[in-house]
């Protein structure tokens, strides 16, 4: 008996030591968790929110606005209109791939960041088109979020281009992945339509994320998950071409920010941090025995719902959150004239809040 024992600890710990995993840890110093304190002080102001069934479809990650319709991007592949007078919900059309963020164009076509497809367009007759797969002669396996200026330039996320979302298990496994590798695979691209030139911007992000411009095309937001910050990338001025950290140690994970009205941007926060995954950033050795675990035992995103507003210059406006998570998951925030519709990961429904209760003057 006591070599059987001996045995199967034996063949554990080669296991947990050995056994082949995609990633390759990289350490990095977690910035200290303040957790929820200050402009993030624990509220339960979502507590108001207004539940939006989605018949057959769940995850409405992206969401954009036409006219009275809210259109939202969903697990299943669906462009999903909701009207906000009827309540009419309408399957638009399927991309057939993974579509995560989605804003209209000047000329009311929608443009879509499709994490298996690429950059996508969809016109208002509802025909698809592929805008811009590969840069520099690399492949974009992981598009992620979208936002386009006042003369037509879509600026957009690559999450990992390493760790492609179809090749990975899905958005959600393949973002697990990077944020554990840490290995700064994310970068900001912008697609030019009048050539039809994809550029890179930025690389080095550690999954980069959540993008908006601007209203007056000044700057463009990034979101950099796996770090806890916000980038700003400047588009003209003295500092065109340079970046710099607008937001840092945030009490979660950004997910996708969204341009609202005055000058501010929603940013929705996934998750709150893990402190398994921070108080292991300089251990690359043990993150990767942690990999090797069964997937419940490594970190996951928890049920909490936050999402918050900031100014141009990093100044938190609100934050609005409910730490019971009854709408979790949330990956942004798109204002209405009468209401803020709350974005998820996973939920099987949409959230809105009244602008009574969101803690800002009404939308002008």
């Amino acid at each position: 008996m006591l070599k059987k024992i001996l045995l199967a600890i034996t063949v554990l710990v080669a296991y947990l030591l050995f056994w082949p995993v995609p990633v390759e840890p990289v350490s990095w110093a977690a910035p200290l968790d303040k957790g929820f304190v200050g402009d993030f002080e624990k509220n339960t102001k979502l507590d108001a929110i207004e539940i939006i069934n989605l018949p057959d479809t769940h995850g409405p990650e992206g969401l954009a606005l036409l006219n009275d319709e809210v259109y939202a991007a969903t697990r299943e592949g669906w462009i999903v209109r909701y009207h906000q007078q009827t309540g009419e919900q309408v399957k638009w059309v399927n991309t057939g791939g993974s579509p995560l963020g989605i804003v209209f164009d000047a000329d009311n076509n929608l443009l879509i960041a499709d994490a298996y497809k690429g950059l996508l367009k969809v016109d208002p007759a509802g025909d698809i088109s592929v805008l811009t797969r590969t840069v520099d002669g690399t492949d974009i396996d992981y598009a992620d979020d979208l936002d386009v200026t006042a003369d037509g330039k879509i600026y957009f996320s690559d999450a990992s281009t390493k760790f492609g979302a179809q090749s990975n298990g899905g958005t959600y496994a393949a973002s697990l992945l990077d944020t554990m590798e840490h290995g700064g695979h994310g970068r900001l691209l912008v697609y030019d339509p009048a050539d039809k030139s994809t550029k890179l911007l930025m690389d080095g992000l550690n999954f980069a994320n959540g993008v908006a411009v601007d209203a007056d095309s000044q700057f463009v937001l990034v979101n950099e998950t796996g770090s806890y910050r916000i980038h700003k990338y400047w588009l003209q001025g003295d500092k065109a071409g340079q970046s710099e950290i607008l937001i840092d140690n945030l009490p979660g994970f950004p997910d996708n920010v969204v341009r609202g009205r005055d000058g501010r941007f929603w940013v929705g926060l996934v998750s709150p941090r893990s402190k398994p995954l921070d108080d292991l950033s300089m251990s690359p050795l043990v993150r990767k025995i942690f990999q090797r675990f069964p997937p419940f035992m490594r970190p996951q995103a928890v049920p909490y719902s936050h999402v918050f507003a900031i100014t141009g210059d990093g100044e938190v406006l609100t934050s609005l959150q409910d730490p019971e998570g009854v709408h979790h998951t949330n990956t942004g925030a798109l204002e209405t004239e009468d209401w803020l519709y709350i974005s998820s990961l996973h939920a099987d429904n949409l959230a809105r809040i009244s602008w009574q209760n969101v803690g800002l003057e009404g939308v002008e």
